[in-house]
């Protein structure tokens, strides 16, 4: 089921993105999500994917009958999560221990008490049973012949209120043939120096083998993972995306960044960091959030680069202002164009939307002035880099790049007395000398405007059929003159191959909408490398 894999045992990268990760408000994975999301993750070349807690509930039984059947994993082993025996019974006779083993996963992680007042509390027992419960669960499944993990649960809660115990924990665990046991930060409360601190005397007080598993409710889980790792911890629990509980979990892709880039350790197979952007994004889609744009390593924004000294420099030489290369975590570099842009700004974004301005300075000032100019009025060019190419190919030609020409457009808004409302739009325009009139109903008044849009200019442009609106977002910015207001309108619009955004500014939302479809429909025919007509 598992190939050998070519790195050693010296160092695990843990990911319990389908156990702990699915916690999180506003996941729900079914079977096929998370069979989706281990192989991502597998190829992404983890050590070990903590699939679930079999016999808890049929989803998770399901998924490991189904894993063991569907995916051949080629790097990681599966783990199955569960707790230790009940008190007062034996291991070989719990159903829950057993149901562990009929999953078939070669490692098991079992969840124990290691706070003494939640042993006495939640357990209802002795913190001697507590123990043997331990022991006896460990033992048990080394015997059936698996790997054993132990996660000591509130660990430093616990050794914060009895050290002695905490520490007897971890003893037991190892010495009964965990391999790894594990110190969670369950409450999240923990700051990187205090882990450090508590993990290096457990480390120096047992001797066994220590991993982390850290909750981000202070915003320290990356920086505690790595504090335990600096302590001599050699296990890493995280999950993609640092999905989890409440405010999530140590987040498996910086924390893999800095091990292999900063560290250097050889955590992942050959050539697999630079595939962290796409798993990242890939487990966002399964998952169903948007990806976050500034998320380190893997975010759109992580190397996104606005100020224009930061261009200057960066032109120079990227890691003037770059920490690492992004095309080692599978991500770019990306120039935004804004009113804070100098000559180096537009010249990187040219030279990265494929426009040669062949070292003009007159030309490249006037774009200069002229994106000034255009932010003053509301417009934002951060986000629609459809819409800038278009101005630098108009500044570069000389004249504006036309496929047709407006000469009027009218957008109705009908209210009916049984409450209903109907939408009809009406455009005028010239494409190829051709005078066009046509009318169009919508579900709102800009999706009337793009239908007549499209139905004007279809016969004319057949490559426009292609097109769709895929996302819409308006902004009402400060006010103009009394309660008038300025409304700034992006839109997205992709052809099935690729997306792209585009910007309106005007005083109302109608008018600005009309503006960002002009530009989506004129850049979509560029796109296409249909040449101009007006």
């Amino acid at each position: 089921m598992t190939e050998t894999s070519e790195l050693d045992d010296s160092f695990h990268v843990f990911d319990t993105t389908l156990r702990d990760g699915a916690q999180r408000e506003g996941i729900n994975l079914t079977v096929a999500d998370k069979l989706a999301i281990a192989r991502h993750l597998d190829d992404f070349g983890v050590g070990f994917i903590e699939g679930g807690w079999p016999g808890a509930n049929p989803r998770d039984t399901e998924f490991f009958a189904r894993a063991r059947e569907e995916i051949d994993f080629r790097h990681a082993q599966l783990v199955a999560f569960g707790a230790t025996r009940r008190a007062g019974g034996k291991a070989s006779e719990d159903p829950q221990v057993n149901a562990l083993l009929g999953s078939g996963a070669p490692v098991i992680t079992l969840v124990a008490k290691s706070h003494d007042r939640h042993v006495e509390l939640a357990l209802r027992t002795t913190l001697d049973e507590n123990l043997e419960m331990i022991r006896d669960t460990v033992s048990y499944l080394r015997s059936q012949g698996r790997r054993v993990f132990v996660d000591c649960e509130h660990f430093f809660d616990g050794y914060r209120a009895n050290p002695e115990y905490a520490k007897a924990v971890v003893r037991a665990a190892s010495e009964a043939g965990a391999d790894v046991v594990v110190l969670c930060d369950t409450n999240g409360g923990m700051l990187p120096a205090q882990v450090q601190a508590v993990v290096a005397t457990v480390l120096a007080d047992t001797g066994a083998r220590l991993g982390i598993h850290a909750q981000d409710d202070t915003g320290c889980a990356v920086a505690n993972t790595l504090a335990a790792v600096d302590a001599g911890a050699t296990h890493v629990q995280c999950t993609a995306n640092g999905y989890g509980e409440r405010v999530g979990n140590s987040n498996l892709f910086p924390v893999v960044a800095a091990l292999e880039l900063k560290y250097g350790k050889k955590v992942l197979p050959d050539g697999k960091l630079r595939e962290m952007t796409r798993i990242s994004h890939a487990i966002a889609e399964v998952v169903n959030l948007t990806p976050s744009t500034h998320q380190p390593y893997v975010g759109v924004s992580a190397f996104a680069h606005k100020a224009g000294l930061h261009a200057s420099a960066i032109k120079v030489d990227p890691d003037l202002y770059q920490h690492i290369d992004p095309e080692q975590v599978g991500n770019t570099m990306r120039m935004l164009v804004s009113d804070m842009a100098g000559r180096a700004s537009i010249e990187l974004k040219g030279k990265e939307l494929g426009v040669d301005l062949g070292g003009d300075r007159e030309l490249v000032g006037r774009v200069v002035e002229r994106v000034k100019e255009r932010e003053l009025q509301g417009y934002t060019y951060e986000a629609a880099d459809a819409s800038f190419e278009l101005l630098l190919r108009e500044e570069v030609a000389g004249k504006p790049l036309r496929y047709f020409r407006t000469e009027s457009w009218r957008a109705i808004v009908e209210d009916r007395p049984d409450g209903s409302h109907a939408n009809e739009a009406t455009v005028k325009l010239w494409a190829k000398s051709e005078r066009i009139v046509a009318t169009a109903e919508g579900n709102g008044p800009v999706n009337a405007l793009d239908r007549a849009l499209r139905v004007a200019l279809e016969k004319i442009y057949p490559q426009l059929a292609k097109l769709d609106l895929v996302d819409y977002k308006v902004r009402i910015l400060e006010g103009k003159h009394g309660t008038e207001s300025t409304t700034r309108v992006l839109i997205s619009t992709s052809d099935g191959t690729g997306e792209w955004s585009t910007v309106g500014v005007a005083d109302n939302v109608i008018a600005a909408s009309w503006q960002a479809l002009e530009d989506a429909y004129a850049y979509g025919l560029l796109r296409a490398g249909v040449e101009p007509a007006e």
